[in-house]
């Protein structure tokens, strides 16, 4: 009977965690070896037969026959006239195999025995999870939603084993209830108090990145490659990706006919704006690609400080910071320059000027003189030597002086 209920309890551990069968019997053997060593010190002169089909078990020891005289230890020797009773036939220097029954242990050994079973059976199971989802880290895991918390979601994946996806971990606008369908990336795995501890999310980029593989096949096949994902989670996203099919537009690629594949992302993360960027080594035409949809006048890039100085028209500012300031922020992460964006109005003291801008301050006529000799603009003039405009259209010095002096006033 008490072997019946031991193999009930292994047989009900086997089936709800699919240990397998020579785990199973290691673990087995060992357990009822350490119950031998407690009772009589060795276990070297038994035999363990587990039998895993019929559910049974069996214990057998082995005991060297020797003279009635000479018998020292019960438990590795017995004597002549008992082995006799057993078969006459027997004689000094033989073995013995009798059946040790588990009944003979005790019942507190016993209980012993299935609850150190029961325990490590669960230590096996605690590091069979561990091992599997220490693999899985990066890997996008489908559950379910079995209680919700103030700090955390509390997911249970297919094999009811228990998920946390923390707060910190979700995105802003995602509300769960029990039941809930949830996917979420492998982030950590770690053992807590002998129990394994893993921790999903939905705000790492890794989350958006596998999402791109299961939505664009040619990521997944490695036509295209993502070289870097950078996100404010339910916010905005930036993405940049490569192609080394020269016939495969990258960009295209991952948006879809009329954004068929980036729509089920962008679901999945709660309306999420996702840019996606076609990647190059050219850092200037990199940075001005991270900054769409603004359009970009021009940039001066300092390598050494890693800083890049935007310059765009004055409507074209707000779009380059983004609402919140996130489009700006989030393209200095991916590129990893620090950007400061500029309205053109600041560089127009390093551009020429037409000489009509000037017709409030120079009369006409005078101005007439200057086109005249090829001078449209003011930097045309202030080329020439004030000796040569004197000369050229012969105007009074003051005049030419005067003419300096306004043209010079507008670029200092």
């Amino acid at each position: 009977m008490e072997n019946l209920n031991l193999i009930d309890t292994f047989s009900e551990f086997k089936e709800l965690k699919n240990i397998d069968r020579a785990t199973m019997m290691t673990v087995l053997e060992d357990v009822f070896r350490n119950l031998l060593l407690k009772r009589y010190g060795t276990d070297e002169n038994f035999d363990v037969i587990i039998n895993i089909d019929k559910g049974d078990f069996e214990i057998w020891r082995n005991r060297e026959i020797v003279e009635d005289a000479n018998f020292e230890d019960e438990n590795l020797q017995i004597p002549l006239s008992q082995a006799k009773k057993i078969d006459d036939d027997y004689e000094v220097g033989e073995e013995v195999t009798d059946e040790v029954k588990l009944k003979d242990f005790g019942r507190r050994a016993i209980l012993a025995l299935r609850q150190n079973l029961t325990n490590r059976i669960l230590d096996l199971e605690k590091n069979n999870i561990y091992i599997k989802y220490k693999d899985k880290i990066g890997d996008i895991i489908t559950g379910e939603v079995y209680q919700v918390w103030k700090k955390e979601i509390l997911v249970l994946d297919d094999e009811n084993n228990e998920l946390i996806l923390p707060k910190i971990e979700q995105i802003p606008s995602d509300f769960f209830r029990k039941g809930d369908s949830i996917r979420a990336v492998v982030v950590r795995v770690e053992m807590k108090n002998n129990n394994p501890l893993i921790i999903l999310s939905r705000t790492s980029p890794v989350f958006l990145e596998r999402l791109f593989e299961l939505e664009v096949p040619e990521i997944f096949d490695g036509l295209i490659t993502i070289k870097k994902i950078v996100r404010i989670p339910g916010e905005r996203a930036k993405v940049a990706v490569e192609s080394y099919d020269e016939r495969v537009d990258p960009v295209g690629a991952c948006v879809g006919v009329k954004g068929s594949r980036i729509h089920g992302i962008v679901r999945e993360l709660k309306n999420e704006n996702i840019d996606v960027i076609n990647f190059t080594n050219n850092t200037q035409l990199f940075i001005q690609r991270s900054l769409s949809p603004a359009k970009i006048i021009s940039i001066k890039l300092n390598q050494d400080e890693k800083r890049a100085d935007v310059y765009l028209e004055p409507e074209e500012v707000s779009l380059a910071i983004g609402k919140g300031g996130l489009n700006i922020k989030l393209a200095s992460q991916l590129t990893g320059y620090e950007i400061d964006v500029y309205r053109e109005t600041e560089v127009e003291d390093d551009e020429d000027v037409s000489i009509d801008e000037f017709s409030d301050e120079i009369e006409s006529w005078v101005l007439d003189a200057l086109k005249a000799i090829g001078c449209d603009t003011a930097k045309s003039v202030l080329e020439l030597t004030r000796e040569d405009l004197i000369k050229r259209t012969d105007l009074e010095e003051e005049t030419i002086d005067d003419i300096i002096r306004i043209f010079k006033a507008e670029f200092e």
